[in-house]
Parts: C-alpha cells; sequence; structure tokens
C-alpha cells in the first residue's frame, strides 16, 4: 500500500486508519496470489483423500494379493481324483481335497481348486466319504493352478501402482487400500475457517425488519470447497472488538481443565487454519474491528481496499503465526466478488496452482465510464455476447444466481461488441474464447438480428415488400432482453 501525500505517524487521531491508494482489481488479484506459498506436502488418511494430488508414488506394500486363495467355493485338492475328503485348512496329502470359499486361502499341499458345480460327493467301499468329478465338470479339471489367485498376481511387493501427480479417483484409494496404505502422501490444500459475523443475521425462518438471512453460511464452504480450500469448520462470533480478537487468536486448548472435560469443548482433532476468512467488519465504522485486531496481534495489511464495485472494501492480512486473514465485504454480492478477486488466487497459490489467465468476451451492451474504478458485472451469454444481468446490487444474489460469469470493465468503459475481460463462476462452465474475426453468423442469429435491427419486410413500405432484408452493420445489443 502506498501512503497518501500528507500522512504522517504523527497523525492526531491514532484511531483512524491510514490513508492510502487502492489496489486496481489486476492489482489486488496479484498481491494476493504473490503474498503467499505453497503449502507443504502432507499425509492424511484415505478416506480424506480424494480428490487430491498425490505427492508421492503408491508403492505395493506387500504382494497383492498377499497370499494365494480361491478364486471359486469349491474344493482345494492335490492330484487327480477321486480325492479323500480332509478337514478344511490342513495339510493335503496326494489325492485328498478339502472345502473351500471364494478367497480362502489355499492349505498347504493343494494344487487346484474344483467348482462346487464340477464336484459330486460319495462314498468308497468302507462308506467314507469320497469327492468325484461330475456335473458340469469338463474332462481333465481341474488342471494344475485352476482357479488359484496366485499370491503378488496383482503386484509384486515395491511394485509402483500409482504415479505422483495423479489426482486420486476412488480407484485409486481402493488400489492404495488393497497394497497397504492408511494414508497417503498428498500436495498440501489450504485449511479454511470461516467467521460469520452481525448480530442481525439470523439463520433460519422469515426475518423481521431490522433482521436478515445468513446467506454465507450455507454456502460459502462449498464455495471454498470449489476454489481449492479445506473447509475447517465456521463460527459464528459478536460485533464486539472482544470477539474479533478472540476468534482471530484462535488457539488451540493446551491442558484442559476440570469445566471444559466436563463440557466436552476438547478440540482433540483441533487443525489450525491456513486461511481465515470473515464477513463484514471491514468498513470504517465503530463496530468494524478487523483491522484493529489484526494490528494488536502484530499482523500486516496486503490488501486494504480495491478499487473496484462491488466490493471495495476487502482486506487481504498475513498474522505473525503465518495465517491469512481475508475480510470479505458484509453484502453477499460484494464478498462473492472479493472472494474471486482475492481468495481465488490466494487458495491457488496456496495449493499448489496457478493465477488463472483471465478470459476477453465481446461486450452486449454499451457500458459507460466510471473513471478510478473497476465494476464487476454478473453478466449471462446472448448469441455469444456477454449482457449484465438485473438485480445486482451488493446486497443481492438474484442476478449472480442466473449469471454465466463475470465482466471486469475497466475504468473507460466498454463499446458495444468490444472485447472485455471476463472470469468464471466456481460453480460454473469456463468463460467461451470469442470466435475469430470473420467468422460467419449462425443463420438463426442472423435472422434475429436483422428482426431486432428493425428490418424485417413485414412492416416496410411498399415498394419494399420482397425484397431481403437487410444484415445489421455492427452488433446488436441484446441486453435488454433480459430486463
Amino acid at each position: 500500500m502506498t501512503a497518501a501525500p500528507g500522512d504522517s505517524p504523527e497523525s492526531p487521531d491514532e484511531h483512524l486508519p491510514a490513508k492510502h491508494l487502492d489496489h486496481t482489481w489486476e492489482e489486488a488479484r496479484k498481491a494476493a496470489f504473490d503474498a503467499a506459498t505453497p503449502i507443504p506436502p502432507g499425509r492424511v488418511p484415505l478416506a480424506q483423500a480424494l480428490g487430491r494430488v498425490l505427492a508421492g508414488d503408491i508403492t505395493a506394500l506387500h504382494d497383492m494379493p498377499h497370499y494365494a486363495s480361491s478364486a471359486m467355493d469349491g474344493w482345494a485338492v492335490n492330484g487327480s481324483g477321486p480325492w479323500i475328503v480332509a478337514e478344511p485348512g490342513q495339510r493335503l496329502a496326494p489325492h485328498q481335497a478339502s472345502p473351500i470359499v471364494t478367497g480362502g486361502l489355499i492349505p498347504p499341499g493343494a494344487k487346484a481348486v474344483l467348482r462346487s458345480e464340477s464336484a459330486v460327493l460319495g462314498t468308497d467301499d468302507d462308506g467314507l466319504p469320497l469327492l468325484l468329478t461330475g456335473g458340469t465338470a469338463r474332462p481333465g479339471e481341474p488342471r494344475n493352478g485352476q482357479h488359484i489367485r496366485k499370491a503378488g498376481e496383482e503386484a509384486p511387493a515395491g511394485e509402483v501402482l500409482v504415479k505422483a501427480g495423479a489426482v486420486l479417483n476412488p480407484a485409486h484409494l481402493a488400489v492404495a487400500a488393497l497394497a497397504g496404505h492408511d494414508d497417503l502422501l498428498v500436495q498440501g490444500k489450504p485449511v479454511v475457517k470461516l467467521l460469520l459475523t452481525g448480530s442481525e443475521v439470523v439463520a433460519q425462518g422469515l426475518p423481521v425488519p431490522g433482521q436478515v438471512r445468513d446467506t454465507f453460511g450455507p454456502q460459502l464452504a462449498a464455495v471454498v470447497g470449489m476454489l481449492g480450500g479445506i473447509n475447517g469448520g465456521q463460527e459464528r462470533i459478536g460485533d464486539s472488538y472482544g470477539d474479533w480478537l478472540a476468534a482471530l487468536e484462535d488457539l488451540a486448548p493446551e491442558v484442559p481443565d476440570a469445566a471444559s472435560l466436563a463440557a466436552d469443548v476438547v478440540r482433540e482433532d483441533f487443525v489450525p487454519a491456513d486461511v481465515v476468512i470473515t464477513t463484514g467488519g471491514t468498513g470504517v465504522s465503530a463496530t468494524d474491528h478487523l483491522r484493529r485486531a489484526v494490528a494488536e496481534l502484530g499482523g500486516r495489511l496486503i490488501i486494504d481496499g480495491i478499487a473496484m464495485r462491488p466490493g471495495h472494501p476487502a482486506v487481504l492480512a498475513e498474522l505473525p503465526d503465518g495465517r491469512f486473514v481475508l475480510g470479505l465485504p458484509g453484502n453477499p454480492l460484494a464478498a462473492m466478488m472479493a472472494l474471486s478477486t482475492v481468495g481465488e488466487p490466494l487458495l491457488a497459490a496456496l495449493g499448489h496452482g496457478s493465477l488463472q489467465p483471465v478470459q476477453e468476451v465481446p461486450c452486449g451492451t454499451t457500458l459507460e465510464p466510471e473513471p478510478g474504478r473497476t465494476r464487476l458485472m454478473p453478466f449471462r451469454l446472448l448469441y455469444g455476447m456477454a449482457s449484465p444481468v438485473g438485480h445486482t446490487g451488493p446486497g443481492m444474489m438474484r442476478g449472480l444466481a442466473s449469471a454465466h460469469g463475470v465482466m471486469v470493465v475497466p475504468p473507460h468503459g466498454v463499446q458495444l461488441g468490444e472485447l472485455v475481460p471476463a472470469f468464471a463462476l466456481p460453480w460454473g462452465p469456463p468463460v467461451p474464447a470469442p470466435e475469430p474475426p470473420g467468422t460467419k453468423p449462425r443463420s438463426r442469429t442472423a435472422r434475429t438480428a436483422s428482426r431486432a435491427a428493425g428490418r424485417d419486410t413485414a412492416g416496410a413500405p411498399d415498394g419494399a415488400r420482397g425484397k431481403k432484408p437487410a444484415k445489421p452493420a455492427g452488433p446488436v445489443d441484446w441486453s435488454a432482453l433480459l430486463d
């Protein structure tokens, strides 16, 4: 941040925030990405490894399978029949057999497995049990080794089964379990804790005047997951400075006292957060405590305001213990735009990702200049052009819910048909690349464009009827169709 001319450390009111120049939208994205370094690899249990990037090869810790087993329900046999029936599990002498089930351990001495449907139980001259081939048995059945899964048949001990760099899917986890692993080494991902504020916020039911419904609790953790973060839990705190300070300290309990043991509040699974995301408290009123709490904890501000709307009062700070604090504005749309601008690159950097390039789309309307400020405008694609949606006030979410992406409108504005930067929503498809110049429009689009331009022959003068309608000279503003 750059101090404004005339600012002095001996300011008469030390409680007022120092004046500064807001980051531009591009500067804020880059500052958030450059502030973080990738989290080192770590081991996680198999149940938590789905979707993670493998940081070390998965090798077989033993032969797979690690013992010879039966592939069929039937009889383990030694030699040719008929066979004398022996007790299960004992060593088989020549011409002996014992019952076995699929997956059962092949007993010592067994040379093959005879399927149940290929076996017939009879008796010898003394009335003792005798096993014979019959039923569906084929000539020469069973051959040596038939219906036996050999030890190491899938992989010998030490063989590489999955190479580092793979994004782990359910089959990978099953292979790892078969190979004897309880956990896997994966690339680091940031653990994100959410601090939700606002005494006027209610979690359910219809709010009365002066109250608002909680829009962050139902969706913010999911969005963080889409951006590559791990949900580290969420906590709703009060609006006092003490509440903010205690929540940002986020200390793990040391030796629990009797009261905490009785209350069952010991956090044995405590995992320190890499990022704390707060909602509200980023303004400059008497109830906005984020900056003061960060300062008291010895932290530093990386971003303190962005020259954009909505989402201008976003804050990014780093605490002495290495945790990042991302302060989102209290209005839901403003918060989502700040999360996309600052949170997405921050989580990407921590999670071994890259700063995603911004795509360009042709703008479907003319957007007037707003000097000194970038506007983030949710849009819908209409005939290949990005047209702003309605209902996009800082506290609204209806427009974003129907949007295909967000345009990054520069301060100097955008002309109809001009390419404008845009980014995709975490839950949406990628922003499509614009068609190359000179691409022939689809016939349906051309016909619709002609009608929209008022050149349909239905209302033409008599002398003009029957003539082919002229094509529009340039892009057509379709934005009115979204009203």
